[in-house]
């Protein structure tokens, strides 16, 4: 009979999650999408929240989908976005819904921390990562200003994949890549930066020791054994960042290579085996997040098809309802294709009408008035292949290194159209694929855990091997 290891690898995203089995015969990795779930943040008095309660349902309706389907699951793995957290109290109950990183709470936290003499730069020289708003070590410091009642009554940090472990398991433990996420880790010692969070005065108490990924995490608890009418699987601490495990499904093949993960944001990078942390890296805004196998995933945060995202949320709610194909196809139609938006502004994070945030911005930038839904994402994708082709340049600036090829993986991907723009911006071949990187990456660390591969590499083979690769050239 023909080998057949059966992983469940839950993928969640900011819009949407789901969960995927994949059977592994000893050559190739297939995959079938057993669950698929919308993710809806919910806000609240003013308050942007996660609704974790409403994810963890799905996690078990997933698990109670994995289960009809009577094979042997030899085990589990859960990766999500990064720097969201939940906060438990003393008995291990959910203390409030974790606050989404959009929520505006964070806007004045750095000002806060560089006027009590704590500048950026020190902070940076530690941790290695880039600044934004968003970042857990800015989420800690809002939640001490301004929800001290609950802060106090919390036990336990855990952040989102951990979190979900935890009411699987009963096991708490942070894995270093969504840890490296929060910029409170040491990048060079890979451990929390007690020193730095002592000054700042955050709650060191409430963070768990940290594990690498590859680790077994834990066993389901009996009672979800009993709901969901599975034995006691194990669940795999893998790169639990999405975007560690989509680095770790990218089957990079050039040193000289960068990824490009695209989804609702843009991770542009290179994989490294050291922190790279100068001044260039702090000028070009670089950062230094945990990767698999120990290595470094140093690369830029863009804000990404998020953009997108709600441009056809909103024209869909407003003007008519559109689709991703009829946006790419307005785009390719466009009249005029001069206009172009900086994604990362402030404007674009969480704008009540994307088209109109946008159209200001043109207007406010002297490029005129985009009309039509082709002008108005033509402005994005330029704003979006701008950007890429400017970090590409920075990075070959910090590193000293040509990239000679981008590997572009996720569901952005898709967009051929935006792949096409991508290899004319940059100048460098593109190869797009696999789409399901962060579900392969995911699986090959479950893979490795139970010990039926032995490295990164092999993994990597046996996704390149398992999955098409397209290429772009610039034209």
């Amino acid at each position: 009979m023909e080998k057949q290891i059966v992983n469940l690898a839950f993928d969640y995203g900011a819009s949407s999650g789901r969960l995927i089995m994949s059977k592994f015969n000893g050559e190739k990795i297939e995959l079938e999408e057993i669950h698929r779930f919308s993710n809806d943040p919910v806000t609240l008095k003013g308050t942007f929240y996660w609704d974790f309660l409403r994810l963890f349902h799905e996690m078990k309706t997933g698990l109670k989908k994995a289960a009809n389907k009577n094979l042997k699951i030899s085990s589990i793995g859960i990766d999500t976005w990064g720097v969201d957290y939940g906060l438990l109290d003393e008995k291990d109950n959910l203390l409030a819904n974790p606050t989404h990183y959009r929520d505006a709470r964070t806007d004045n936290s750095l000002k806060e921390m560089e006027q009590k003499g704590v500048s950026f730069k020190e902070i940076y020289d530690i941790t290695g990562i880039q600044y934004m708003a968003l970042n857990t070590l800015y989420q800690l410091h809002a939640e001490k200003r301004d929800r001290a009642h609950i802060l106090d009554k919390a036990k336990t940090l855990l952040f989102m994949p951990d979190l979900f472990t935890f009411f699987l398991t009963g096991e708490k433990h942070t894995e270093y890549t969504i840890a490296s996420t929060a910029q409170m880790l040491d990048a060079k010692s890979r451990d929390w930066a007690m020193d730095l969070l002592k000054k700042l005065e955050l709650p060191v108490e409430l963070l768990k020791d940290i594990i690498m990924p590859g680790t077994i995490a834990g066993y389901l608890t009996e009672e979800i054994q009993r709901e969901v009418q599975l034995p006691a699987v194990p669940v795999v601490a893998v790169g639990s960042h999405d975007t560690a495990s989509a680095v770790a499904g990218t089957p990079l093949f050039s040193k000289n290579s960068a990824y490009l993960s695209c989804g609702t944001w843009s991770l542009l990078g290179i994989e490294a085996d050291e922190p790279i942390i100068n001044e260039k890296s702090l000028q070009y805004n670089f950062t230094n997040e945990g990767g698999v196998e120990n290595k470094i995933r140093f690369l830029k945060n863009i804000n990404g098809l998020w953009i997108i995202q709600n441009l056809r949320k909103n024209w869909s709610e407003k003007v008519a309802p559109v689709g991703f194909p009829d946006i790419i196809e307005a785009a390719k139609n466009a009249k005029n294709k001069h206009f172009i938006i900086e994604p990362n502004d402030s404007r674009f994070t969480a704008p009540l009408n994307m088209a109109e945030a946008i159209i200001e911005y043109c207007r406010e930038k002297g490029q005129g008035t985009p009309e039509g839904l082709g002008e108005i994402a033509m402005a994005v994708y330029n704003g979006l292949t701008q950007e890429y082709k400017t970090n590409v340049e920075n990075l070959e600036k910090i590193t000293g290194k040509t990239i000679d090829v981008i590997n572009m993986v996720g569901g952005g991907i898709q967009d051929e159209f935006l792949c096409q723009l991508t290899a004319n911006s940059t100048g460098k071949k593109v190869l797009a694929g696999p789409i399901e990187a962060s579900v392969l990456g995911n699986v090959v660390m479950q893979l490795m855990a139970l010990g039926e591969i032995k490295s990164l590499e092999e993994g990597r083979r046996i996704i390149s091997n398992s999955f098409e690769v397209k290429e772009f050239n610039s034209k």
